[in-house]
């Protein structure tokens, strides 16, 4: 990838984040994290994220909240939702305020950073081609 790409974990289990952010800083990508959804959008507020990673269920603001909220300030950034256990109406929820993905944690790091990759490489292609139009 051409350039740095910055990724926001928005996620209450701490050791989870640690682990997440050393595999992703060892691929080049700027990693800041929270845990709770409203210092997400403070962050936000601060600046611009290529992809974020956020938690379904977090004491206070939950996932559906804060991806709602984010959909506010930022149409464009890729949210891929981590969650424990699958919700249908949960997940139809966050289909409306278009996730990118949905992944039932425990899951393989592997998997997660090549959705992180994914997510980045479609929003790149999104742009350019706004910048075409």
């Amino acid at each position: 990838m051409s350039e740095l790409m910055r990724v926001l974990l928005v996620d209450d289990e701490q050791m989870f984040v640690e682990s997440l952010k050393k595999v992703l800083r060892r691929r080049g990508m700027e990693v800041e994290s929270v845990d709770n959804g409203s210092d997400a959008l403070k962050l936000l507020e601060e600046g611009s994220y290529d992809v974020m990673v956020l938690d379904l269920r977090m004491p206070g603001m939950d996932g559906i909240e804060t991806l709602k909220a984010i959909r506010e300030k930022d149409t464009v950034v890729p949210v891929i939702m981590l969650t424990g256990h699958i919700d249908m109406k949960q997940v139809s929820e966050a289909l409306k305020y278009c996730v990118a993905e949905i992944l039932l944690k425990p899951c393989p790091v592997e998997t997660l950073v090549s959705c992180i990759e994914n997510a980045f490489e479609r929003k790149c292609c999104v742009l350019d081609l706004e910048d075409k139009f």
